[in-house]
């Protein structure tokens, strides 16, 4: 069944189902743009609570008009949640737990991308920051109402650039030397470690973890590529999806009924997929975790 899954989805871009979502809350950050709005909107037609989890608090409502006035969902809401701000996620989750009697489905989606070196609020270098730490703590905050709420989902999109990246433990803000393109492989990286150390700490609580590779998208994350990279996006476009195309295992992870007795497995194209073998490195995971545990402040039991 699933290398049907994997064909539809290559041939034809889009995986398809009838599942459907009423009376399910879903939360999905950076879903103002990208791969993260046509998440929203398909499973807004699903008859989903969609929450809208963006920075950019303008540029989400006017997602926000788009995804119902596509779906004819009157039930989507945006929440303000800046990723590279600990204040900001603790305010996010703070608002979520007081409005929001459930939470079924988390997909952690927002994400940049070699961008030029900067550190986040909290002085954490930016990709690892928002694409890593940001979802980890979020995640954290909100794991007692997704386990009231199950059975619940949570989503992680990583990518196949986490085979460009290691874990770098000695420099793990990239304060000594700084490569925009193995920085967001790490963060990848990380995101694929976390997935497998949070599935194995929530075995028998009916909440599965999954972590995806969209595919190579046309999105806004490649606005910090500088010129030989854009030179090479321009020979490789063509073979490229399009954002319809790339939420669909984003989709595939949040919906298909298959999937319930699955947890921590990566994915692409709507099917289980082969990662490094650096993301299988559980003990690299379980260090990965101790290290994200100190430099949050939290404990995770």
């Amino acid at each position: 069944m699933a290398n049907i899954y994997t064909l539809r989805a290559f041939f034809s871009g889009q995986w398809s189902s009838t599942a459907r979502l009423e009376g399910k809350t879903v939360i999905i950050t950076g879903a103002n743009t990208g791969i993260g709005k046509e998440t929203a909107k398909d499973l807004a037609k699903r008859g989903a609570r969609i929450i809208l989890a963006c920075r950019d608090v303008e540029k989400a409502e006017t997602a926000l008009k788009e995804i119902i006035d596509e779906s004819g969902n009157q039930s989507i809401v945006v929440r303000k949640l800046d990723l590279s701000d600990t204040k900001s996620i603790k305010e996010f989750a703070d608002v979520i737990k007081k409005e929001e009697s459930q939470v079924n489905i988390l997909i952690n989606n927002a994400g940049v991308m070699m961008c030029p070196y900067s550190k986040t609020a909290d002085g954490f270098e930016m990709q690892f920051g928002v694409n890593h730490l940001g979802h980890f703590l979020l995640t954290f905050l909100l794991l007692d109402l997704i386990k009231r709420s199950a059975p619940a989902r949570i989503i992680n999109v990583s990518s196949m650039a986490h085979s460009w990246g290691t874990i770098q433990f000695e420099d793990i803000n990239s304060e000594q030397h700084y490569h925009s393109r193995r920085a967001y492989g790490q963060s990848k990286l990380a995101n694929i470690l976390s997935t497998r150390s949070l599935a194995n700490r929530l075995k028998g609580s009916g909440v599965n973890v999954y972590v995806v590779h969209p595919g190579v998208v046309r999105t806004e994350l490649k606005r910090h590529m500088n010129i030989p990279l854009l030179i090479m996006w321009k020979v490789v476009r063509p073979f490229t999806k399009t954002i319809v195309q790339g939420a669909q295992t984003s989709i595939y992870c949040a919906v298909e009924p298959t999937l319930d007795t699955q947890s921590g497995e990566y994915y692409s194209n709507c099917a289980p997929a082969s990662c490094s073998r650096a993301a299988r490195d559980d003990d690299v995971a379980e260090k990965l975790w101790d290290l994200s545990c100190q430099m949050l402040g939290i404990t995770w039991e």
